[in-house]
């Protein structure tokens, strides 16, 4: 009885420290949105290829991780001389120099509305800490990732012109896949 009641403990104390669950993301379903204020008007686009490794255990966030990039030459705002412009204009993405945008968890924390990630995103020559609220789905071994988060443009070295404006919303899915 011993024997079993001290294994029983072992594995216990085992799977309590085993890592969060590993999700894979379909970066085909996988949706990474901007907008900001142009100089007529709202200006949205869109990133694909998201590349992410992402550990969550809503039960365990605190073991939870996001490392997540994406390639900025993907960038589609719907009109290609524009689409151009964010590319090869040195104020703006300058992807021969800086090919993605990426991001670090350093943390996670539980909210009233869902959960909130904050690490260190990094664009162009500059990183930044943010914190990205974000709410969790799960459906058996499925999920998905939502939420929105602000950054100012300036603070990354994007772009001069005072006719755009400071702020740009990122939105995100994430459809993720044990």
């Amino acid at each position: 009885m011993k024997t079993c009641v001290t294994i029983m403990i072992v594995f216990s104390f085992l799977t309590s420290l085993a890592p969060a669950p590993a999700w894979n993301v379909d970066t085909a379903k996988a949706k990474i949105t901007f907008i900001i204020d142009g100089p007529f008007g709202k200006v949205d686009g869109s990133f694909k290829g998201l590349k992410a490794t992402i550990v969550f255990d809503e039960k365990d966030i605190a073991h939870s991780s996001i490392a997540a990039s994406i390639d900025v030459n993907t960038i589609e705002t719907g009109i290609a001389l524009r689409n151009k412009d964010l590319l090869t204009q040195e104020e703006w993405f300058e992807p021969a120099k800086y090919p993605g945008i990426s991001f670090k968890s350093t943390s996670f924390e539980k909210t009233k509305t869902g959960y909130a990630v904050t690490g260190d995103l990094t664009l162009k020559a500059s990183t930044k800490q943010v914190r990205i609220p974000f709410t969790f789905t799960q459906n058996k071994n499925s999920a998905l990732l939502k939420g929105k988060f602000t950054i100012n443009r300036e603070d990354y070295g994007l772009g001069q012109s005072k006719t755009v404006g400071k702020e740009i919303i990122i939105f995100f899915e994430v459809p993720v896949k044990k």
